[in-house]
């Protein structure tokens, strides 16, 4: 294959996570973000969980469940083994999130989503200080939803899995 072609086939994902990773180069930082963007993922979803719902036939979740949609269907339209990928990290969070609310409470989970926002951002400033760089969503806002995209890639590549 010769190097029109290998551009010409390049998807906008690959685009995004090769400038992604150019802000992600450190060790230290790419491994504080294996961590903390599923955490802050985690948290933006149970922030979510618990804004009321004004339908009352309708469960807690309602706004979760309609940002993790979107969401989805960015990352499937983007590659579909992520969007799959994807898929699985949303039912699992949700089924945590769901069981943390029925266990303790909203606002148990409430606090607890705060909590976990605010130490993994935290945890990602340090990281981006280490790295030399800032974070990525400064640039563009498109990044707040390629990073998990991006740890998940990461997954797939130790699995030897294509996306």
């Amino acid at each position: 294959m010769n190097a029109v072609n290998a551009v010409a086939e390049e998807r906008p994902i690959d685009r995004w996570f090769a400038s992604y990773s150019g802000d992600h180069r450190n060790a230290t930082n790419q491994s504080i973000h294996v961590i903390a963007v599923p955490a802050i993922l985690w948290s933006v979803i149970a922030l979510l969980w618990c804004i009321p719902v004004p339908i009352t036939w309708f469960t807690a979740g309602l706004w979760a469940a309609l940002a993790m949609f979107a969401a989805w269907m960015f990352y499937y339209r983007a590659s579909r083994a992520l969007g799959l990928g994807m898929l699985v990290v949303f039912v699992a969070m949700s089924w945590l999130t769901r069981w943390l609310s029925l266990r303790y409470g909203l606002q148990t989970l409430l606090y607890a989503a705060i909590a976990v926002f605010v130490v993994a951002w935290i945890a990602q400033f340090i990281g981006h200080k280490i790295e030399g760089k800032k974070p990525s969503f400064f640039t563009d806002l498109t990044y707040l939803l390629i990073g998990p995209a991006w740890v998940l890639s990461k997954l797939y590549r130790k699995l030897g899995w294509k996306y």
